[in-house]
């Protein structure tokens, strides 16, 4: 349970899983990056894909990845699911992607105050004043939001893949860590199942992915879509986007 003596915004009304489960239907299609840890143990038992590349032992270091593959394949949409100890680790990413601007990546950071992985005694600087979305604009990124809800989340996170623009999204959760950190495939196993649909997504015909192998998709049903659009913005409201 979320303690209130070790960090952990109080306000957040969901845990970083609840937040994967939603967003995994908006983002099984695509390719995604993850930082080492408990994100990565989640979102394996949401369900593994094989573009879905779990960075372990590289903290820090998911969005430098994700920047790579997003300016190396511009036809593919990339989400980072990132923590704030990891950027917080690599400050100059965010300058990095700023600089690049990909618009072709979207960078989520669960935000819950902690390293949740050796512990919650050890806060982050997030739980103090420092603010990771107002870092990423100031570094530079134009299209950031925070949210605090799970159903923002999807929306933010909907608009982002549909928006033709770099974005971050800050989801603000309770520090609350998986069961089990198991991963299955292994590290290499995933690293060239990896490569192998990298080579294949976005190169059939009208440039739907392949990234299950049989041109199958995980979409929900409910109407979103994962193609290049415009979309009605807010500005400057919590789990609206700040432009």
């Amino acid at each position: 349970m979320p303690r209130s003596d070790v960090g952990g915004d109080q306000s957040a009304i969901m845990t970083r899983l609840e937040a994967i489960e939603d967003i995994y239907p908006s983002i099984a299609d695509h390719v995604v990056v993850t930082i080492m840890g408990a994100t990565a143990a989640e979102l394996y038992a949401c369900g593994h894909r094989p573009n879905f590349f779990y960075l372990e032992h590289a903290m820090g270091l998911a969005s430098s990845m994700g920047l790579g593959i997003a300016l190396a394949r511009p036809d593919l949409k990339v989400i980072v699911l990132d923590g704030d100890g990891s950027v917080l680790m690599n400050m100059g990413g965010l300058t990095t992607m700023a600089r690049s601007d990909p618009p072709n990546l979207v960078h989520v950071v669960f935000d819950n105050e902690v390293l949740l992985s050796v512990g919650v005694s050890f806060t982050t600087a997030t739980a103090g004043p420092a603010d990771i979305e107002g870092i990423a604009r100031e570094s530079g990124i134009r299209r950031t939001a925070t949210c605090r809800d799970p159903r923002e989340l999807r929306r933010l996170v909907d608009e982002a893949l549909l928006a033709d623009e770099l974005s971050t999204i800050v989801a603000k959760v309770d520090p609350v860590g998986p069961d089990s950190y198991f991963i299955d495939p292994h590290m290499l196993e995933n690293r060239f199942e990896f490569e192998r649909v990298l080579r294949k997504m976005g190169r059939s015909a009208g440039g739907d992915s392949e990234a299950d192998g049989n041109g199958s998709s995980n979409r929900d049903g409910n109407g979103s879509s994962n193609t290049d659009g415009e979309v009605d913005r807010e500005i400057n409201t919590i789990g609206d986007w700040n432009e």
